[in-house]
């Protein structure tokens, strides 16, 4: 049987260690490659048309004969996932799995985000997914990604975790719109609102996509 991989294509230096801890941890028989691009994100929030920089990527990665690419960028996960078609390559946004969880719930969603840029394609991707309109309302955390952009990554998620505590009671769900903000979850476990993050989700998602048959 061949050796089955799967490479993810970051925007976040951050990004490597936890996805690859994750894989480690629940496929380690499964190869990885990771790529690295963090002007990709700064400039598509700039407003910067990134697409053919975003297929070159792609394409870099594709190099290694990956069985699947994993993007774990939000902002451009749904992107991602259309140059992938466009290319004939196997691509996955990250938080595509969250999102459907999300909505199979039911009740009111409450997008969080630390960038505004991450919103509209994370609101987009619930409607998407969803059976019917979902009941969607949105919070940007003011101050957060200063202190992720200064490696304050302790400090990143205590604000997220502070904003949480007043805008989170009264929804059904919080969807954390940015992997990076995965951690804020450990630190809310007083709140009753179920908090769902990208990372492990999206990457049991892609181990099944990887593994099935």
């Amino acid at each position: 049987m061949s050796e089955k991989r799967i490479a993810f294509l970051h925007t976040a230096a951050v990004h490597e260690p936890t996805f690859g801890g994750l894989m480690a941890c629940l496929a380690p028989e499964i190869a990885l490659t990771h790529l690295n691009d963090e002007s990709l994100l700064a400039d598509a929030m700039a407003g910067q048309e990134v697409t053919a920089r975003l297929e070159d990527r792609l394409k870099e990665l594709a190099a290694a004969k990956p069985d699947l690419i994993v993007c774990s960028c939000s902002t451009l996960g749904g992107p991602a996932e259309t140059a992938g078609k466009a290319l004939g390559l196997p691509v996955l946004r990250i938080d595509r799995a969250m999102a459907e969880q999300a909505v199979a719930g039911g009740g009111r969603i409450l997008v969080a985000a630390c960038i505004e840029s991450t919103i509209a394609p994370t609101l987009a991707l619930l409607r998407d997914v969803a059976e019917s309109p979902p009941d969607l309302e949105t919070l940007v955390i003011a101050g957060a990604w200063d202190k992720f952009l200064a490696g304050d990554l302790a400090g990143y998620h205590e604000t997220i975790a502070a904003g949480l505590r007043q805008a989170a009671p009264g929804a059904s769900a919080v969807v954390l719109a940015q992997a990076s903000m995965a951690p804020a979850a450990a630190l809310c476990k007083d709140l009753a609102v179920p908090i769902l993050s990208s990372p492990e989700i999206g990457v049991r998602r892609a181990i099944d996509l990887v593994t099935a048959g």
